[in-house]
């Protein structure tokens, strides 16, 4: 009887080799030979599920998109001031799953200013996520301007996950910026 393969697994895995091999070195060191040998798969193996270089950045990418929505999927809080702190401290590398994922994350961003591709999925993720947070901070403070003050929020928490992995900021002061900045945002509409 033919061996069954999951070829859904055999992508998800190549796909996390691939977000090892940014995590560690970066964009510029993704190739199919890095990919192969991170995956301890051969480069054919790659091949056969990813005929491009940009194919398979593109399929890391939202890889690691589905997981950091998936993690937000799962915040329960019991209140939204708490649900809003809770998604904004999880886009910074403060646990094991965002530490590991933020320099993929930083490397596709950096990698976006340059590439059209990769810019369209990251500012859609964007604006759906303004407005997300835009109905949370409407429900703790109504009045004023939500979606300018989501959109701050946001830049700021994005500047903020790069000052944490460069060591600029440790992860407590991190904590209490985004506190101070929530509070700022939440008491003065």
């Amino acid at each position: 009887m033919p061996k069954q393969v999951d070829h859904d697994e055999r992508r998800r895995q190549i796909g996390d080799a691939v977000c090892r091999v940014i995590a560690a070195r970066g964009l510029d060191a993704v190739s199919l030979r890095h990919v192969a040998a991170e995956a301890g798969v051969s480069m054919g193996r790659v091949q056969h599920y990813f005929a491009t270089k940009d194919e398979l950045l593109m399929f890391a990418f939202e890889l690691i998109s589905g997981r950091v929505a998936a993690r937000f999927g799962s915040i329960v809080a019991d209140d939204p001031a708490k649900h809003l702190r809770a998604i904004l401290l999880e886009l910074l590398p403060l646990n094991a799953a965002a530490r590991a994922e933020a320099p993929v994350l930083a490397a596709f961003l950096a990698q976006a200013v340059v590439e059209p591709r990769l810019g369209a999925p990251l500012r859609q993720g964007n604006t759906e996520m303004v407005a997300w947070l835009a109905g949370m901070i409407t429900a703790v403070r109504p009045g004023g301007d939500p979606e300018r003050d989501a959109m701050a929020l946001l830049a700021f928490v994005d500047g903020l996950m790069l000052q944490v992995l460069i060591g600029q900021v440790s992860q407590e002061a991190a904590v209490d910026l985004v506190d101070h900045q929530l509070a700022s945002v939440l008491t003065c509409g």
